[in-house]
């Protein structure tokens, strides 16, 4: 009997405070394959997409979301080739986000360039009108402003 090969799925983000959509990201990603891969945007990438610093630092969302155990593998992203962790790793799926766009344009030319056998699969969202990482924040930050800390910036429905 052969072994089977271990199916590798990559994602892509900021996972700044941790949620129950975070959560049922995983669970997608766990029905694509067995080996989940997460490249963790760098806070410079992350102010030059959004505007602004995520909450928590690029060092404390990589301790947070190794911590979590959602993922087999946590990588900070490359701050001058973002497509380079992809190169490396070769997944054999690539798990885009619902509303992920940034650096997603030139994936499948640079999977046809590098002749990389990998899926590309776009995942579903999780009510995301209650559970996006942006949405809590602002409700963290207006709960602090009237002194009720509700919402834990870190853990947000997990």
């Amino acid at each position: 009997m052969q072994d089977e090969k271990r199916k590798t799925v990559m994602i892509f983000g900021t996972f700044d405070i941790l949620h129950a959509g975070h959560e049922n990201l995983f669970k997608q990603v766990r029905e694509l394959g067995d080996h989940a891969i997460v490249v963790l945007a760098r806070d410079k990438t992350v102010k030059n997409l959004k505007g602004e610093l995520p909450y928590n630092s690029e060092q404390k969302r990589l301790r947070n979301l190794k911590e979590s155990g959602l993922a087999d593998m946590v990588l900070l992203g490359e701050n001058k080739d973002k497509y380079k962790l992809i190169r490396k790793h070769k997944p054999d799926v690539i798990a885009l986000g619902y509303d992920q766009f940034a650096f997603t344009y030139r994936l499948s030319k640079l999977i046809i360039d590098e002749k990389i056998d990998t899926k590309i699969f776009r995942l579903k969202p999780y009510k995301p009108q209650i559970y996006k990482s942006s949405i809590l924040r602002e409700k963290y930050e207006q709960d602090t402003q009237t002194k009720n800390t509700a919402v834990d910036p870190v853990w947000a429905g997990i």
